[in-house]
């Protein structure tokens, strides 16, 4: 049977993969609003359109992925481009580079609403990325041996995360690490699990930005605090943490664990410990890398 050109193109459109620009929120959509070529005026109807584009591409067996669409970024973009911000083939011409450079979610026919949660926490984990790789870069190299300081730092941030997960009881475990710079809270979660046959690995985003934050406090010698809860099964929930100290972990007390759980961080006012909960000490992560800096 010889296929028609028409029929032949409607299957090659089926392996064609897409990128669709979602603006997500009210602010984004108001924006987007100034150009005349943009047909909508409603965003909630124009959620519904983007929802049931999705929908339809699934249902024909196409891939299609979702990115945010930045307003204020495509106006930097055409202006670097010189591309018309009036023309939908330039919006076109945007969405295609957050294909390449953004951080993308590919749609498997969840609603709508399931998926934004997802593809902004994406959104968020790639600017931390970013945002510490950037000034791990500009440590430079030491003034005495000439190794990346950066670098340096990033595998000992990995070094004492694989240790804190080789020590964590089985099960479920979240991590949360907190670093105070000048005027600016980083924080960042990691989630290890274990599966049918042991541990599992973590998602490799979450753990390149985890590792990348808790670097950047050990370089730059930064307060903060890595914070480990883990749960199984029939068994009490267990919540130890360290602060950051010099180059390292120094381990928290069960008390000032217990504190930082049950002290309302607004009012100071104390909160009734959870139940079925345990606060205590760390174990011993084994650490014998160097303690205050970078050590030859």
């Amino acid at each position: 049977m010889t296929l028609t050109d028409q029929t032949m193109r409607r299957v090659l459109r089926r392996e064609i993969a897409g990128t669709i620009g979602l603006l997500a929120d009210e602010h984004d959509f108001r924006a987007m609003r100034r150009y005349r070529s943009f047909a909508f005026d409603d965003h909630t109807t124009y959620l519904h359109q983007v929802e049931a584009l999705l929908r339809a591409r699934d249902g024909q067996g196409s891939h299609t992925a979702v990115a945010l669409f930045d307003p204020e970024e495509y106006a930097d973009f055409c202006d670097r481009t010189g591309l018309d911000p009036e023309a939908p083939a330039s919006r076109s011409r945007y969405t295609a580079e957050l294909a390449v450079t953004g951080p993308t979610v590919p749609y498997a026919g969840e609603p709508l609403a399931d998926l934004v949660p997802v593809l902004v926490d994406e959104a968020v984990r790639q600017a931390v990325r970013e945002y510490t790789s950037g000034l791990l870069a500009r440590l430079g190299a030491c003034a005495t041996c000439g190794e990346d300081l950066g670098l340096a730092a990033f595998r000992r941030a990995g070094d004492l995360v694989r240790r804190v997960l080789d020590t964590a009881p089985p099960g479920h475990r979240h991590l949360v690490c907190s670093v105070w710079g000048a005027g600016e809270t980083l924080v960042s979660v990691l989630h290890a699990d274990d599966g049918p046959d042991g541990p599992e690995p973590p998602d490799e985003a979450e753990a390149l930005e985890f590792t990348s934050v808790l670097a950047l406090g050990l370089a730059t010698h930064s307060p903060g605090g890595l914070v480990l809860r883990a749960w199984a099964p029939g068994r009490r929930d267990q919540v130890y943490g360290w602060r950051l100290r010099g180059y390292g972990l120094e381990p928290l007390t069960a008390a000032e664990v217990f504190d930082a759980y049950c002290t309302d961080g607004d009012s100071g006012d104390l909160i009734p410990p959870e139940p079925d909960v345990d606060y205590g000490a760390p174990p011993g992560l084994g650490d014998d890398g160097p303690g205050p800096g970078h050590h030859h």
